[in-house]
């Protein structure tokens, strides 16, 4: 059971809520003083938020679940995406606030699109003001799924007192810290109506139940749960219940309708593909490290009986060993020596095996599913402080990548420096913090740097000479050489004009190596691009010529001839694709203009309702923190890819500091 929804949601109190109520913890702990059962993590404890998936196991009468506390800000969706693909059904946690809808969006598209039972919660129920069909009236413009009201609040002195379930035609009066208490249905007009609504919806998918409203026929109750049952496990219908996680109201009931309408494993089975057999399958949700570098696999039973040492294989033929079994509560591990079926469980050191791998003990390859894998958004440059622990520190973001593949390492030739991308600011700073903390690096972080070129405007012919005699054998090389600007995207181009041997054949490939060797850095310090350098005089000496002095030579011809051909600051211009409510796409119209950029059109995003897709044009120096602004415009939830598209002159006072900046950094690189 996954419990989902938007940052503040309340998802880890409600967590909390549960395993208090069903007797699992003896104590309930709150965020605000940090000792709840989830978020135990430094990096969580430090913002009181979460930043990674918690796992505990539950009794509650005759059955077990196991609750997956994912985290609600978006920068940790990936934690969420794996997770979603080993559950039978799904809490989407939320708060009675209506102007938050759009931050629910993220999470009911991927329930709906892998086609996930889900109940809404309705949380901090004590918090609502208005009425809670109207909130719900707006809540349902993110869901394509038809909202489903089972409980209506009962309210005394404009304060929700208890609630009455519309399937049981029962009133309940909520008792802080104690189960709630079966009261009298004050307003049965009222109820009769939420009731009568409630099955009208239901019958949109039983014509018998319609036969029976039409004949104003009284279903009986065994009918109208099990249609409630089959709805909900088809995602016809999301069912909408409502409490406080932080008083311990609404808990038994979100716990009995758990109990009571959620479909077993073997639906989850199906949609991952899973063949029915005897063999063993197992998806894996998450992956860690321990402090101690040891790994563990969070994984579901689907099918079969798991032991321990047993040996699982992917899809691709990797076989890895279980060495240990274990059931969580939170940081708690209880080791266990087997796993049935719809077990979720920290399995140890499954060496070679990603998250979101589907395991078998069958000799046939399990099937392999495709999982959503986010784009980042946010990039840094790294570098451990000390360059003797370079080595550890790819070590390091290799493990760090295996628990969150979000996130996305590269080294950069050109630019000399190590980049760690992600979804976002916080998502990075977490990801340095754990570096630091559980690895004990130290580490330097700054914005990741942009590839800038440059090229020319005018052409212009240049000698170069190179003669030195110190005794013995000398260096002579002497080269013509015309240097032409070519069309943006060209490339180089090296031209032979060379006719009766002034400079022989052999030496004609150096004059190109020496060119080549110069464009690494023009004039302006940066990489050289779109040129032609044609070779069409020259000289040489029979005895001094040699390779490395016609290298040197065309260099000298380079060095001297590129500042007369008005070299031009070059920068990368992306092509963007923002992904946003529609009601803030005239807020993100005006975040690319000022940020440099020309909008290309906007359209309505492909099966997302009310959003829309806005394409511009950016330098990729605007966008570093981009991602920062769209999400303080969107209430977290926007998001954007992009491409590169092409390279533009860059001229002006932002050019000059460009410049300048490369100028300083070389400086500062020496005296290093």
């Amino acid at each position: 059971m996954a419990l989902v929804g938007p940052y503040g949601s309340g998802k880890t109190s409600l967590l909390e809520a549960v395993l208090f109520s069903n007797g699992t913890i003896l104590r309930k702990g709150s965020v605000a003083q940090n000792n709840t059962v989830g978020d135990a993590v430094p990096e969580a404890r430090a913002r009181q938020m979460s930043v990674e998936v918690n796992c505990a196991t539950t009794n509650y009468l005759d059955q077990s679940f196991t609750f997956l506390d994912c985290p609600g800000s978006i920068e940790f969706l990936q934690d969420t995406i794996f997770t979603l693909h080993g559950i039978d059904a799904a809490v989407v946690v939320i708060e009675p606030e209506p102007s938050k809808v759009q931050m629910l969006r993220p999470y009911l598209k991927r329930l709906e699109d892998l086609q996930i039972p889900h109940i809404l919660f309705v949380n901090k129920i004590e918090k609502a003001s208005g009425s809670l069909r109207a909130i719900l009236s707006t809540l349902q413009a993110a869901s394509t799924t038809p909202l489903l009201l089972r409980q209506i609040p009962i309210w005394d002195n404009e304060q929700v007192t208890g609630f009455v379930d519309l399937a049981l035609e029962r009133a309940f009066a909520y008792r802080d810290g104690q189960h709630s208490e079966a009261i009298a249905i004050n307003d049965v007009d009222r109820e009769k109506q939420a009731r009568y609504q409630m099955l009208e919806r239901l019958a949109d998918y039983d014509e018998r139940l319609m036969e029976e409203l039409l004949s104003d026929q009284e279903p009986a109750r065994e009918e109208v749960f099990g249609d409630l049952r089959r709805e909900f496990a088809e995602g016809l219908v999301v069912p909408v219940l409502i409490g406080s996680a932080e008083r311990g109201q609404g808990i038994t009931r979100l716990m009995k309708a758990l109990r009571h309408e959620c479909p077993d494993v073997n639906l989850a089975a199906a949609r991952l593909s899973i063949p029915v057999s005897s063999d063993v399958y197992a998806q894996v949700l998450k992956t860690s490290y321990t402090n101690h570098g040891g790994k563990v696999s969070i994984a579901r039973v689907m099918q079969g009986v798991l032991k321990d040492g047993a040996v699982l294989k992917t899809a691709d033929g990797t076989e890895a060993r279980v060495s240990g079994i274990f059931s969580l509560v939170g940081q708690t591990q209880t080791k266990l020596t087997e796993a049935g079926p719809g077990q979720t469980v920290a399995l140890a050191r499954l060496e070679g095996v990603p998250t979101g791998a589907t395991l078998t003990s069958g000799k046939a390859a399990p099937p392999k599913k495709a999982i959503e894998l986010l784009t980042p958004v946010f990039k840094l440059a790294v570098q451990a402080a000390d360059r003797k622990d370079e080595v550890k520190l790819t070590a390091a973001l290799a493990k760090l990548i295996e628990e969150d593949p979000s996130l996305k390492f590269e080294q950069d030739g050109e630019l000399h420096e190590m980049t760690l991308s992600g979804q976002g600011e916080i998502h990075l700073r977490v990801a340095t913090e754990k570096l630091i903390s559980k690895y004990g690096l130290k580490l330097l972080t700054k914005p990741a740097s942009v590839p800038y070129k440059e090229t020319i405007r005018k052409s212009v012919s240049q000698r170069g000479r190179h003669k030195r005699q110190s005794g013995g054998h000398g260096q002579f090389g002497d080269v013509e050489l015309v240097i032409r600007p070519q069309e943006r995207g060209a490339g180089f181009l090296f031209v032979d004009q060379i006719v009766g041997g002034v400079v022989p054949r052999q030496w004609i490939p150096s004059v190109e190596k020496g060119v080549i060797e110069y464009l690494k850095e023009g004039p302006l310090g940066f990489p050289v691009v779109d040129i032609s350098v044609t070779l069409c005089d020259g000289s040489y000496h029979t005895v001094d010529s040699s390779d490395a002095a016609f290298q040197t030579a065309a260099r000298i011809g380079m060095q001297d001839g590129m500042p007369q051909c008005a070299p031009v600051l070059l920068e990368p211009i992306m092509k963007v694709k923002i992904h946003v409510p529609n009601e803030s796409t005239s807020k993100i119209n005006a975040v690319v203009s000022g940020r440099r950029g020309s909008l290309l059109g906007y359209d309505a995003r492909e099966g997302w309702n009310n959003w829309d897709t806005v394409e511009a044009e950016m330098p990729q120096s605007e966008i570093g923190n981009l991602i920062v602004d769209l999400r303080s415009l969107t209430q977290g939830v926007a998001t954007f890819e992009m491409e590169f598209d092409h390279l533009a002159e860059l001229s002006g006072k932002i050019a000059d500091q460009v410049v300048a900046a490369r100028k300083a950094a070389k400086e500062e690189a020496k005296a290093g």
